[in-house]
């Protein structure tokens, strides 16, 4: 660097050319400008994406800020989907998984976040206002549940749960005051399934009545916006759906993230200020991967619903298992409405074993997962299939009296993977002819020999 530039007393009337800077500042910053010209976006990193950018000026912020003053306060775009400046806002990546996810669900607009649970807890704190009320189905993530307890705790508002999602159900337990109604689609793990045309008609028959303030939603994690005829949002009245792109819509079990999907502008400004000022947005890596496996996703999705009915088929017509829980099935309570809306059944089944009560049906859990092939493990739509005792699991610290209430007891959970479906039957057979011979002591034995063959500690 001359001097001239660096004497106090004065300096050349040029900038400093970028041939005379050091090399390793010439080297970061024409990295940095060939990554830009390469990824056609002002990223301030040599590989490309950043969580800042090179805003080259006031002016441009200042065309954002007014951009997004527009967006909030006319409502004219949800400012989730604006060319974003700061990665604690969103991101390129995220811009375009944006895109992707308002394609399938018919919205006008998305919110991403780093989880399902943060997708449902961010509109919770934007549709439960102070004083307000809440009804949904005593089915949902219990996580879920407590969450939307403790904010009307909070809030001084109040929450209904109700048994199932039958209009005439959710409509009996309405008040002036309801502000929320939620529930699921398929819920988990007993796969009811939601009738979206009815509850739509129920909502806006509520709005039309004088109640302006209530707001339909409903997770849509397990049915997918593959599974159903026509979007959620398609449906007049269902007003929000919520997902966790952790499961089918990633399908790897590698990358957790949500949504919150509506055309209500209004509402997905409000929750995009609040999660701003809270934090959890999607960060750019995981946007990138998902949106990039979309197609793939899909694939295993529907794969799984196929070996799920499969399986489900055999399950039901076992002489050793008392009930299978699965939308495919003939008996399934729901099966008019999944029969007329929904395209797919989903990869999550349960069951019971006859004649076992909860502590034998942990152990029939214990031995199948001795097969190797279902692995014990949470959640559902990965690579391999997933089973747990659910008392164990989802319902540990619920009493016996709201286990039996919500119909959840004695429950073996699945969540198919992408196996053969004769593969898993002849594990799921196997176990449930010979788990009652197997002791306690021989699964033990089995886990530490396991282990140690795994290299686990």
């Amino acid at each position: 660097m001359a001097d001239g530039y660096l004497n106090p007393e004065g300096t050349p009337p040029q900038p400093p050319a970028r041939a005379d800077l050091s090399v390793a500042t010439r080297a970061l910053h024409d990295g940095i400008d060939a990554a830009i010209r390469r990824h056609g976006h002002p990223y301030l990193h040599p590989a490309g994406e950043t969580l800042q950018l090179d805003l080259l000026g006031s002016g441009p912020m200042v065309e954002w800020q007014e951009r997004k003053s527009k967006a909030i306060f006319l409502s004219a775009e949800p400012w989730s989907a604006m060319p974003q400046i700061y990665g604690r806002y969103g991101t390129e990546p995220a811009r375009r998984l944006i895109a992707a996810v308002c394609e399938m669900e018919a919205a006008e607009g998305v919110v991403l976040a780093d989880g399902g649970m943060q997708a449902c807890a961010l509109l919770f704190d934007v549709a439960v206002v102070p004083g307000s009320h809440v009804v949904a189905t005593r089915a949902i993530y219990n996580k879920a549940k407590a969450y939307l307890q403790r904010l009307a705790d909070r809030c001084g508002g109040a929450v209904t749960l109700v048994q199932d999602a039958a209009p005439a159900t959710i409509e009996n337990a309405l008040r002036s005051d309801t502000s929320l109604v939620f529930t699921e689609t398929y819920t988990n793990p007993l796969t009811r399934a939601a009738d979206p045309q009815a509850l739509g008609k129920l909502a806006d028959r509520v709005r039309a009545g004088g109640n302006k303030r209530l707001r339909l939603a409903i997770d849509n994690t397990v049915a997918t916006p593959w599974g159903l005829r026509q979007p959620l949002l398609d449906f007049r009245g269902v007003d929000v759906v919520v997902a966790s792109g952790t499961k089918a819509l990633a399908g790897e079990d590698r990358d957790m993230w949500g949504y919150i999907a509506s055309g209500r502008i209004d509402l997905l400004n409000e929750v995009m200020d609040l999660q701003a000022m809270r934090g959890g947005i999607l960060d750019w890596r995981r946007a990138t991967a998902i949106q990039e496996g979309l197609a793939d996703a899909r694939q295993r999705f529907e794969q799984r619903c196929g070996t799920a009915t499969v399986l489900a088929d055999f399950l039901s017509r076992h002489p050793l298992v008392g009930e299978v829980f699965h939308p495919s099935l003939a008996d399934h309570p729901d099966a008019t409405v999944v029969a007329e809306h929904y395209t797919h059944p989903g990869s999550l089944l349960s069951l019971r074993v006859k004649d076992c009560d909860e502590q034998q049906t942990r152990h029939f859990c214990d031995v199948l997962a001795s097969t190797g092939i279902p692995r014990y493990a949470l959640s559902f739509d990965g690579l391999a299939t997933k089973l747990n005792h659910h008392r164990s699991v989802s319902e540990y610290f619920t009493a016996e009296e709201e286990v039996v209430r919500i119909g959840v007891e004695r429950l073996v959970r699945v969540g198919v993977g992408m196996e053969a479906a004769d593969d898993l039957i002849a594990c799921f057979n196997w176990a449930l002819w010979n788990f009652r011979a197997v002791t306690g002591d021989d699964i033990v034995a089995w886990q530490r020999t396991r282990a140690l063959g795994l290299g686990l500690r």
